[in-house]
């Protein structure tokens, strides 16, 4: 599959696309086929390497990238999932955060924060509910 990778730290310069292997999901993860990846603060910094002191944090590496894959913010559909994911099933239409997102396919746990689509309606269609039990509103006279 293709994807965007970052073997050295530095500026976008570094920054390479190439194919590599499709990744598969883990025990605890879902494989997402990818439609939409945004570039934020995060993706930034892991490819400079910068703050330095960053790079003795897990997952940075202190003279290159330990994951060369880049990209975080996600959209797209589940295609597989590990044997212990219980909320996502292949098809679901997804979005969050993923490993490699800038790349035809991402793996992500299913506890990191992936979101269906029919999920998030529902959770913001009951915050938009209005409370029928609550006090009207007073009328303002000017």
């Amino acid at each position: 599959m293709k994807a965007i990778t970052c073997h050295n730290y530095g500026s976008s310069d570094v920054l390479k696309y190439e194919e590599i292997e499709k990744p598969t999901a883990g025990d605890d993860e879902v494989l997402i086929k990818v439609r939409a990846a945004s570039v934020n603060p995060v993706d930034w910094h892991l490819m400079e390497g910068k703050p330095s002191l960053a790079r003795l944090m897990p997952g940075f590496g202190l003279r290159k990238p330990k994951n060369t894959r880049v990209g975080s913010d996600v959209a797209g559909h589940v295609e597989a999932v590990g044997k212990n994911v219980t909320r996502l099933k292949p098809g679901d239409e997804v979005f969050g955060v993923c490993r490699g997102a800038f790349a035809e396919y991402g793996c992500a746990p299913e506890s990191l924060g992936m979101w269906t689509w029919s999920g998030l309606l529902a959770q913001t269609t009951s915050l938009i509910t209005p409370n029928r039990n609550s006090p009207k509103p007073a009328k303002a006279t000017i």
